[in-house]
């Protein structure tokens, strides 16, 4: 059920290859470890793309899909789960990682009044760097080790279901039979 899921949820292998962001890793895209669905890699892949969406930096997409071809993670799954930074929800997530930043940091937290400006970059970004990019890597590694060890769990749960269904079926099966 999970599998089945997913398959229908992920974009087809063909058409993620010639995907611009993808079709620069190349040849690298025929591992079919890339796209298989068992729990090894859509758990790695979720917890690759959860921490990666936390990360404060560009092209997030395509250092999700660097990182599961590296591990050999499901290479869908890890780029999609980055867009759930996507332009609605950033402001929120990363004003959030840099309270969390701060917080553990010890760093007083002002209000930050944007601007898009050189002098605002030099001025506020220098305050703001540390908190922010603290916060975000233990956002990262907190939610995507919850959200893996959610799919990994949740899995299992199914997998298990399934064969004590498959084993009560047997039984009945071989009562009817005597």
């Amino acid at each position: 059920m999970a599998r089945k899921f997913l398959k229908r949820l992920l974009p087809a292998p063909e058409k993620m290859r010639e995907h611009p962001s993808v079709r620069v890793f190349g040849s690298l895209l025929h591992d079919p470890n890339l796209w298989h669905l068992n729990r090894r890699s859509v758990t790695l892949a979720v917890f690759i793309g959860l921490f990666v969406a936390f990360i404060p930096v560009p092209s997030q997409m395509l250092l999700a899909a660097l990182t599961a071809i590296l591990f050999r993670a499901n290479l869908p799954l890890s780029v999609m789960l980055v867009w759930i930074t996507n332009p609605l929800t950033i402001p929120a997530i990363f004003y959030f990682t840099y309270k969390i930043g701060a917080l553990v940091l010890g760093v007083d937290t002002h209000p930050v009044q944007f601007e898009l400006s050189i002098h605002w970059l030099e001025e506020e970004l220098i305050k703001l760097w540390r908190p922010l990019l603290l916060g975000s890597l233990l956002t990262g590694l907190f939610f995507g080790l919850l959200g893996s060890a959610s799919v990994h769990i949740l899995w299992r749960i199914h997998v298990i279901h399934r064969w004590r269904k498959r084993r009560l079926q047997r039984e009945s099966r071989a009562r009817q039979s005597d």
